[in-house]
């Protein structure tokens, strides 16, 4: 069985990381999308169980995606889990520095385990979860940006009526 883990923040997950889950889905057996918990960062907007549940309702329709988390180094993660490959998204030029650099090291730490890039639609590759959260914080528009269940998750945790614009005016 060939096992694959997608790991990410998924803070909130975006239709561009669907995207790569719904064709990653295709070349594996069993795609494990695994919400990594770094105790270097901050917390986040969402909790780990919100994250977690948000991920296995908008992945519901796949039969193979398991949802899980993890901390630690991916590859000893991939190797506990029985995974051979690790599926990283590519939205850009910019991101494939780093992913090239973190696949290379992985790939000398467990050479068993292969690194997949699969570039991200057109549609969006300029989606980040940091620029949803900033459109939703400033009542932007983000609802074809999102999965149809995150929605309402982060109108709930940006429902202020008290934004108020800052103008040069207001500040003298």
């Amino acid at each position: 069985m060939k096992i694959g883990i997608y790991p990410g923040s998924f803070d909130p997950v975006t239709n561009g990381h669907m995207d790569i889950i719904e064709r990653a889905s295709h070349l594996v057996d069993k795609l494990i999308v695994s919400v990594l918990i770094n105790p270097r960062k901050n917390a986040g907007l969402f909790s780990l169980g919100e994250r977690i549940d948000m991920l296995k309702e908008a992945t519901s329709h796949l039969a193979n995606v398991e949802i899980d988390s993890f901390s630690g180094l991916l590859v000893n993660y991939a190797k506990y889990k029985g995974a051979s490959i690790i599926v990283r998204g590519l939205r850009a030029v910019t991101d494939l520095e780093h992913e090239m650099q973190m696949a290379q090291i992985n790939k000398n730490i467990t050479p068993e385990v292969e690194t997949i890039f699969l570039v991200t639609r057109a549609q969006y590759s300029f989606l980040s979860s940091s620029a949803v959260k900033e459109l939703a914080l400033f009542q932007g528009d983000y609802h074809d940006l999102v999965p149809y269940n995150v929605k309402d998750k982060l109108k709930d945790k940006f429902n202020k009526e008290d934004v108020k614009w800052i103008t040069a005016d207001a500040v003298k």
